[in-house]
């Protein structure tokens, strides 16, 4: 398990445990978190469900692959720390994670 807390951009958060294996994505889907509607599945051939991975977290989620980076051309506000929710899998490394859910996805 894996405690992951999103930030909304009024600032309210929400911690949600995740199941190692799953993606931050899957994770946020199934506790209903606002502002990821992943509307792909999870297949990394759309943009919603782009986060902000906070200072600290950059390393051990890792960068993004070719195809996330080109899918985050089509996300509004792109930043460094911009990741696709679905191309990060939940591990116990990840226990503390916390990311931002951009306000354009609103």
């Amino acid at each position: 398990m894996a405690k992951i807390t999103f930030i909304q951009p009024d600032g309210t958060s929400q911690i949600v445990d995740g199941t190692v294996g799953q993606t931050v994505m899957e994770v946020a889907k199934l506790a209903n978190v606002p502002g990821i509607e992943a509307e792909c599945g999870g297949a990394c051939a759309c943009a919603t469900c782009h986060v902000y991975v906070a200072e600290g977290w950059r390393d051990k989620t890792g960068a993004p692959a070719e195809m996330e980076e080109d899918m985050l051309d089509f996300a509004f506000d792109v930043r460094e720390e911009s990741r696709l929710s679905c191309q990060i899998k939940v591990t116990e490394d990840l226990d503390g994670l916390i990311v931002q859910v951009p306000a354009k996805q609103f």
